[in-house]
């Protein structure tokens, strides 16, 4: 029978990147020197605004910024309830499906085009697929020196089942230039300050991306209109890149015949040294690179960490695995802090860009504290790492192995 023991709190090393645990406890995130987490200043539920689940954490909510628990994170497919949020700006408060319009525009674009959203489901071919999506600072609490941002821990990420047509598609009907390389997104919600002359984000994605099976422009998600929060009532979908490529409440694309320069596609923002650095280094933007494809990655989702079970008993494992643009090809566990490994079972993809099941069975060899660590490894044979990876200034791409503790008695 499992039950949580008692939790203190786990103390985190994080120049070491690992976890020197106490029995029971919780993780400690080291924060940036003088970071405080924005006051919840619209002091509104999240439950009730969105239908989140009573367990997400929240950022912050000027703009919101919610993530999910690993445990909440065990569904093949991530109901609405669990998936995390991360907004740049104010969700747009006046949405009418009715009258949406896409409008295809650019230097690189034949002719420019609007289409309605009717027009969008009844005139191209749709497509369903499970698609993952994570935040490129998924993970940053965990850097050292502390990177600054939302101090995101390992719930922002979810794999729902999107529906809409695919770029590609309605880029071919409209007509784009031999010269076209990125489509740069505008979509309808505020900046801060409210000022309508400012984006809050409009970022995008190279040719070659927008040009792939999976690459959408939804309207659907898990079979119901996209929630509000989550970009009804389109949104792009860029499964693999950094989840801030999939922007919401899509009403403008712009074919472009250079990088797209929209607000957060200049380095620092979603860009990483294009060579390593030393942990704390100033990095100018100019030795910056942009975050295309997304690295392996593990998640175990059962049981809640703090599980507590009894000597002699096996315990069940399970979780999801993906891997960007890869297949994920092996998933193994470690009870000794990774000096052994053995092999879980592992599940194909529905489809390219879907999480990974994975389990095992583990038996303990003695009564105690044990922690329990996943490692995925890629089609590439590039492995996660045991410990944080390359420092960088804003603390994405963390891909360290993901554990939880156990108490064996």
């Amino acid at each position: 029978m499992k039950k949580s023991f008692n939790r203190r709190k786990f103390i985190k090393n994080a120049s070491l990147g690992s976890m020197a645990a106490l029995l029971g406890a919780e993780i400690v995130y080291a924060l940036p020197e003088g970071y405080t987490p924005l006051a919840l200043q619209q002091n509104q539920d999240p439950g009730k605004l969105f239908g989140k689940h009573k367990e997400m954490r929240v950022l912050n909510d000027l703009p919101w910024n919610i993530e999910a628990q690993a445990h909440l994170l065990d569904d093949a497919v991530t109901p609405a309830a669990n998936m995390f949020i991360r907004n740049n700006g104010l969700i747009p408060e006046e949405i009418n499906p009715e009258t949406w319009t896409l409008t295809i525009k650019g230097e690189s674009v034949t002719q420019e085009k609007t289409y309605s959203l009717e027009t969008l489901k009844s005139q191209f071919p749709t497509h369903t697929y499970q698609l993952v999506l994570e935040c490129g600072g998924n993970g940053r609490s965990e850097y050292y020196p502390p990177a600054k941002g939302n101090q995101w821990t390992i719930g922002a990420v979810s794999c729902a089942s999107w529906t809409g047509i695919r770029l590609r598609d309605i880029l071919r009907d409209v007509g784009v230039n031999e010269d076209a390389v990125y489509i740069g997104y505008y979509g309808a919600d505020t900046h801060l300050s409210r000022d309508p002359d400012k984006n809050p984000i409009s970022r995008g994605i190279p040719m070659n991306k927008a040009m792939e099976d999976q690459t959408l422009l939804a309207f659907a998600m898990n079979g119901e209109d996209i929630p509000v929060a989550h970009g009804h009532p389109l949104r792009l979908i860029a499964s693999g890149f950094p989840a801030s490529a999939s922007g919401k409440w899509i009403h403008t694309l712009s074919i472009r015949n250079k990088v797209h320069d929209g607000e957060k596609m200049a380095p620092p923002s979603y860009s990483v040294p294009c060579e390593p650095v030393e942990p704390g280094t100033e990095v100018p933007n100019e030795a910056m690179c942009i975050i295309e494809n997304m690295p392996v990655k593990s998640l175990i989702t059962y049981p809640k960490s703090g599980a507590l079970i009894g000597a002699g008993q096996p315990l069940s494992i399970r979780g999801h695995a993906w891997a960007g643009a890869k297949k994920v090809q092996t998933v193994d566990y470690s009870i000794d802090f990774g000096a052994t490994w053995k092999s879980c079972s592992l599940q194909e993809p529905v489809n390219p860009f879907a999480w990974q099941r994975f389990e095992a069975t583990i038996s303990f060899p003695e009564k105690g504290y044990y922690e329990v660590w996943a490692k995925a490894t890629d089609s590439d044979g590039i492995s996660q790492p045991m410990l944080t990876p390359g420092w960088n200034p804003k603390g994405y791409l963390n891909n360290a192995c993901h554990r939880i503790a156990i108490k064996i008695s």
